[in-house]
């Protein structure tokens, strides 16, 4: 059954967020961490959002933060143990997100064994683009990300380069958590995070389909 809330406008509805981790081995290695055998992912809230025209606001807590710029999946339908083969019959679309990281609050919880919600999760931390129909996507896995920061190229990377395939994603995430229509994926980020800092101008995109431009702004203490 159809639904009737706009697949164009995810992120006003759209109940989760799941980022796969470590999905390029030059960002895996750039990490100094080990390329994964099986999908690494966590979750952010559906309150990390935000739109052009909104800042990126860097926690109180946070004195590293990093971007990641990956291909979002928006799925256009409910998806509960896929298989691969079936798995992108349940895509709607796709969108470019930026995965904000507070890296040094990271660092702090993978020393301490505490989850990373503080680092990925906070308020902004999924700056998104607009919706782009599958139809105007004809393979996902040949497109080229970019971002650069005060206009100065900082990522760019092919999602040919992904270790594991969207296909693979979905079914292995659905095997695990149910997904459902307006559910965004985060399929990982190519090499070359950096930090930013206030007033930093972000602008990323897919190359030959769209752009987007954030600021960044800081929280200055403790509500």
């Amino acid at each position: 059954m159809a639904s009737t809330k706009p697949l164009s406008r995810f992120w006003e509805w759209g109940k989760n967020i799941i980022c796969v981790g470590r999905n390029y081995a030059d960002h895996a290695k750039e990490m100094k961490n080990a390329v994964p055998s099986e999908p690494l992912f966590f979750l952010k809230p559906s309150s990390a959002y935000v739109r052009e025209g909104f800042p990126i606001v860097r926690p109180y807590y946070c004195h590293k933060l990093h971007h990641e710029v990956e291909l979002g999946v928006v799925m256009g339908r409910g998806a509960k143990g896929v298989s691969p083969e079936a798995a992108m019959e349940h895509v709607g679309g796709y969108a470019l997100c930026l995965d904000m990281t507070a890296r040094d609050t990271q660092e702090e919880c993978k020393k301490k064994g505490l989850p990373w919600t503080l680092a990925k999760g906070f308020h902004t931390s999924c700056p998104v683009s607009d919706f782009l129909p599958k139809e105007k996507v004809p393979d996902p896995h040949q497109l080229k990300l970019w971002l650069k920061v005060n206009g100065e190229l900082r990522q760019e990377g092919e999602t040919s380069s992904m270790i594991f395939s969207i296909p693979y994603i979905i079914s292995y995430i659905s095997g695990i958590v149910p997904l459902e229509e307006g559910d965004v994926i985060l399929t990982g980020s190519p090499k070359g995070v950096s930090a930013v800092e206030e007033n930093d101008e972000i602008e990323a995109g897919i190359e030959g389909l769209l752009t987007m431009r954030f600021r960044v702004a800081q929280q200055r203490s403790r509500p």
